[in-house]
């Protein structure tokens, strides 16, 4: 490959990473043709951006990020694919659920950058319960709406308790 060529794709492979806000180094070796395929099809289904490129490159790319990625750069070695997506959990889930079904455990985990933290190969479970910033938001509204529901629910229950006792002794 030229030199211009390599410039090229690492530009491209920049402005690719900039583009999602999470992204996962992972081990795709000894995958076949068809396990490959599968496991592209369902990264499309989810909305990850899966990606195979020489290791150098990935460095060179990452290297002109704002963010220091160095501490990743160990764990590109072998054969690496990287995940890109916009809600952080999702590969993880993707990558634990398709190692299950294939006899050789791969995909498997590298490394990740999510939530604007590292995460190493030991923390895949702890990827899967991470909580996008969209389910954060929704729990705290429903956590600031619940003693408003409780309020206007007393107030409702107390009205037709009253309206029960008013109208029993008009009768009486």
């Amino acid at each position: 490959m030229k030199k211009e060529d390599k410039d090229l794709l690492i530009k491209q492979l920049n402005a690719t990473v900039k583009e999602y806000a999470h992204f996962y180094f992972v081990d795709v070796e000894g995958l076949n043709a068809q396990q490959t395929s599968d496991l592209r099809r369902l990264c499309f289904k989810q909305d990850v951006k899966l990606i195979v490129v020489k290791n150098k490159l990935i460095q060179k790319a990452l290297e002109q990020m704002d963010v220091d990625f160095s501490c990743m750069y160990p764990s590109l070695a072998g054969s690496t694919a990287l995940m890109l997506c916009n809600t952080g959990n999702a590969p993880a889930k993707l990558i634990k659920e398709y190692s299950k079904k294939i006899e050789s455990g791969r995909p498997k985990l590298k490394m990740a950058y999510v939530e604007e933290c590292f995460y190493g190969a030991d923390q895949l479970e702890t990827l899967c319960n991470i909580k996008s910033r969209f389910e954060l938001i929704g729990e705290v509204i429903t956590l600031l709406q619940s003693p408003a529901k409780n309020v206007v629910s007393a107030l409702q229950s107390s009205g037709n308790t009253l309206h029960g006792v008013l109208k029993t002794l008009s009768e009486r």
